[in-house]
């Protein structure tokens, strides 16, 4: 397959392969080579006309364009402007409820095994009733002051603990540069996410440490947090002790005697919270990964699980189509807020608000924020969106969330982990190789970057524009995705790439 017409009502195709002055695509022949990803013209264009791709309109180009021809950001300019109004109009034709898969696989076929109707994984019950896909130890710092010490005492840990780690899978510190001088919503933005990680389920043991002096007073955070299993949760502060490296050790020490001996058990799938990114997108990331995760996505609702889909500027210019998938008019309305609040957002900073996609997008293939967004948001399915959550907000609703955060992939796959999501499933065009809180897989949309990239790229949805079936790969992904829920280290862990970026906002004291 050399190229791809998404909708019989687009007049553009998509090259899966570079295509050569000469080709012929739709019975016409090229007149310029096209490369992997780029949109080929596939009847005259009028300037101002817009260009139709995904059965919607993605902008309209600025100049002549003929058939045969390449359009890219060159020549196609958005049509998003403002705010806008939105009405109610709710559309479930082909949605997928919590308790119907109506999707083209069917994987009660391929995943239910000795004669089980429940699909299962290996997790970590915890006491709160959350479940773990990992049993981590992780110790965070309250401010950023202390990021050394933090670090200096993992590493200690990790040599003390070296061949002893029994169920414990990792001791991980958490650098951040926050904690003091911030003020509002700001400095609550980091007491909320830190306060997540505490409670995520994937931490088995947690260590938090302060300094003393700082915004973020380890007694009000302390509040904030809430109940917690005191062996598994420690809190100190630094200024308040003689050694703080031999007191922090001690701490782990004792955390660690009571979580390595935690053992994993078979968990129902509807226990998993999954984190859909995209990030270094390019024109197949709505063809072959996106759709991959939209399948697994209606999946994992259909089994009674739940998926979160965040990256709100990357909702521009197709939001009416999860507004319109929204259970009812609450929550259409808190969408609505969702997507102007965000516009708001970038319109009180003086910064335009449809500025994407990035300099890698455009050399990619996507030209428009609306060509991007139609594909960033097939990675939700076709799921009725059951809740929606501020930034820092916890999951409380089963079944798909649309979450508050920026398209920027450390804030925004943080963000997934904060809310509760044991794992992010990031598809990318490009490549990249960060890792967040959490396991962060990464599905490449396309071959050649799964095998230049290896050790950043877990998956490979590239497949999927050579031909082979959307049932055949998303019975391997489902697969895959539960052996990793079961313990299996993804890219990203294996290279111990995992860190925490947090959404900063106003000033700076």
């Amino acid at each position: 397959m050399d190229y791809i017409k998404i909708n019989q009502g687009d007049n553009v195709a998509v090259a899966l392969r570079d295509l050569s002055k000469g080709d012929s695509v739709e019975g016409i022949v090229l007149s310029m080579d096209i490369p992997r990803g780029h949109k080929i013209v596939l009847r005259d264009l009028m300037a101002g006309e817009n260009v139709i791709k995904y059965g919607y309109p993605i902008g309209h180009v600025t100049r002549d364009a003929a058939a045969g021809t390449m359009v890219d950001h060159t020549c196609i300019k958005t049509n998003l402007e403002g705010l806008l109004e939105y009405k109610y109009e709710p559309s479930f034709i082909g949605a997928v409820s919590d308790k119907t898969f109506s999707g083209i696989f069917q994987p009660e076929k391929v995943l239910v095994r000795g004669g089980q109707k429940t699909v299962t994984f290996k997790g970590f019950r915890r006491s709160d009733g959350q479940v773990g896909i990992r049993n981590q130890i992780w110790v965070i710092p309250n401010v950023g002051c202390v990021n050394g010490i933090c670090q200096t005492i993992v590493e200690r840990f990790k040599a003390e603990i070296a061949g002893k780690e029994g169920s414990v899978d990792a001791v991980v510190a958490f650098p951040h540069n926050y904690g003091c001088s911030q003020l509002g919503a700001d400095h609550e933005n980091t007491r909320t996410v830190l306060a997540d990680m505490v409670h995520h389920p994937n931490a088995g043991g947690v260590l938090v440490v302060s300094l003393g002096c700082e915004n973020n007073q380890l007694d009000a955070f302390r509040e904030l947090v809430g109940p917690v299993d005191e062996s598994r949760v420690r809190m100190f502060v630094t200024q308040q002790v003689d050694d703080e490296i031999e007191y922090g050790l001690q701490q782990l020490r004792e955390i660690f005697a009571v979580c390595s001996k935690d053992e994993r058990e078979d968990v129902p799938v509807s226990e998993l919270r999954v984190g859909l990114k995209c990030g270094g997108s390019d024109g197949l990331s709505g063809i072959t990964a996106n759709p991959l995760l939209g399948v697994f996505s209606d999946w994992i609702v259909a089994q009674g699980g739940t998926t979160v889909l965040t990256e709100v500027p990357e909702m521009f210019g197709a939001e009416t189509i999860l507004m319109n998938r929204c259970q009812d008019e609450a929550t259409f309305d808190k969408t609505v807020h969702l997507i102007n609040d965000f516009k708001e957002y970038f319109m009180k900073q003086g910064m335009p608000v449809y500025e994407n996609p990035s300099p890698g997008n455009k050399a990619g293939g996507i030209s428009t924020l609306e060509e991007k967004s139609l594909g960033c948001t097939q990675k939700c399915g076709q799921s009725i969106v059951r809740g929606v959550l501020k930034y820092g907000e916890r999951l409380s609703v089963k079944g798909l969330n649309l979450l508050s955060a920026p398209g920027n992939d450390l804030v925004a796959s943080t963000a997934l982990a904060a809310s509760g999501c044991q794992i992010v499933l990031f598809t990318t065009g490009r490549g990249t190789p960060f890792g967040s809180f959490v396991p962060t897989m990464k599905i490449s949309t396309n071959t050649p970057l799964y095998e230049k990239k290896g050790s950043w790229i877990d998956f490979n949805a590239g497949v999927l524009a050579q031909d082979e079936s959307m049932d055949s790969v998303a019975a391997r992904f489902i697969d895959f995705v539960l052996a990793a829920a079961s313990g299996v280290p993804v890219n990203n862990e294996k290279n111990g790439w995992r860190e925490i970026a947090i959404f900063k906002q106003g000033v700076t004291l």
